[in-house]
């Protein structure tokens, strides 16, 4: 087949990239010709705010670019990895015009929430799941604190319910979980729509031996990752392994703060992939203390794939990747105390935290691997283009 694929690159190398970046690989290995269009957030002070602002609703320049390239290489698919916000919806009705069906990877819940993260003061939201137009976060200022933001993002999710983009304009949406998909059916796509492939690792790397007597954190660090109750955890810990915090965001000047003040406690900063993943490899666990509801969990998949089990909280689909007792352990959510109580059960237990290395590859081997998620991918395309036709 002949792909184009589009994303629009954050400011901070994330798990979306990383996903996008993989499909192009594993397609192109698999025989397939891939073209990547990107456009980058850093370009945002260039065009100016008012201009991003209009072209978040509808980017006639971006229908423009897609339309063209779409006629000029007889593509297949077009696969939208992220719109948001500098390619718009308008790229939809780009490839509508040149009959070329669209698929698009719900990495996020962008199309029902201001934030992307269903969470806002510390707790889980859904007060906008499902409304045609989203006006409780505008209330709320979910995007970037801002009322102004927060208003250019409900116009572009409320305009596109009303036009119906959502629910005609692509043929085949890519959930990365079962609990995203169910979610997703709430907020009112069409569940026939709605496939589910999770995010993978490929080539598969080899696990890892553990032993290095650490706990690893890695990831954003912002509120709903539930970074402050992780730290919060081990700073009252009695006598924990220690912890490894990997990352950057918002809250990373919370983390240096209490790596000063806790000698348990130490922040790596941002690393590039492959040190990460030797990281995890040597740990003992990784610590997954989301209080959002996360789409996947892509940091679990990878420390699957390392052979470590991971410590995360009981929500969202980390409810049912997590097997306690087979790949890992739960912990009621934003519960300082059953966390705390958890890191010391493990760190008195290493060799009954270690036992459940083979179980965790096994859950890697089972469901994230390369082979299996390109057998899904070239299905859905498959289902895209009988749905067009």
């Amino acid at each position: 087949m002949k792909v184009l694929m589009l994303h629009n690159r954050y400011l901070v190398h994330g798990g979306e990239e990383l996903s996008t970046e993989a499909d192009v690989a594993l397609l192109r290995e698999y025989g397939h010709q891939v073209t990547l269009l990107e456009q980058d957030n850093r370009d945002i002070e260039m065009l100016g705010k008012a201009r991003t602002a209009i072209g978040t609703l509808w980017s006639s320049r971006s229908f423009s670019r897609v339309e063209s390239e779409l006629r000029s290489g007889s593509y297949d698919i077009l696969h939208v990895q992220n719109f948001f916000p500098l390619w718009s919806p308008s790229v939809y009705y780009a490839a509508a015009k040149c009959g070329v069906p669209v698929v698009q990877t719900l990495h996020n819940y962008r199309l029902t929430c201001i934030s992307a993260f269903l969470y806002r003061d510390h707790h889980v939201c859904e007060d906008c799941l499902g409304r045609t137009i989203p006006w409780p976060g505008i209330m709320h200022g979910c995007y970037r604190n801002s009322r102004t933001g927060s208003t250019v993002v409900a116009g572009m999710i409320g305009l596109h319910n009303l036009l119906g983009t959502w629910a005609r304009k692509v043929q085949v949406y890519i959930a990365v979980s079962d609990f995203a998909r169910e979610k997703y059916i709430a907020a009112g796509l069409p569940q026939e729509k709605i496939a589910v492939r999770p995010n993978f690792l490929h080539p598969a790397p080899e696990p890892g031996t553990g032993g290095g007597g650490y706990a690893l954190y890695a990831g954003r660090l912002s509120p709903e990752k539930g970074i402050a109750t992780m730290l919060e955890a081990w700073k009252t810990a009695d006598n924990p392994m220690p912890l490894k915090v990997v990352g950057d965001g918002p809250l990373r000047e919370m983390v240096i703060t209490s790596s000063r003040d806790a000698p348990h406690l130490e922040y790596l900063g941002h690393m590039p992939l492959p040190e990460v993943m030797n990281k995890m490899g040597q740990a003992e666990l990784l610590v997954f203390p989301s209080q959002g509801l996360e789409t996947m969990g892509r940091t679990a998949m990878e420390a699957f794939a390392m052979g470590t089990p991971v410590l995360a909280s009981a929500m969202g689909p980390l409810l049912t990747m997590v097997v306690p007792g087979s790949n890992g352990f739960h912990f009621p959510s934003g519960d300082v105390r059953a966390l705390r109580a958890q890191v010391e059960w493990c760190s008195r237990n290493l060799t009954e935290v270690r036992a459940l290395r083979k179980g965790a590859r096994a859950s890697f081997d089972g469901s994230y691997t390369g082979p299996r998620s390109a057998e899904m991918l070239l299905s859905i395309y498959r289902e895209a283009r009988e749905g067009w036709s």
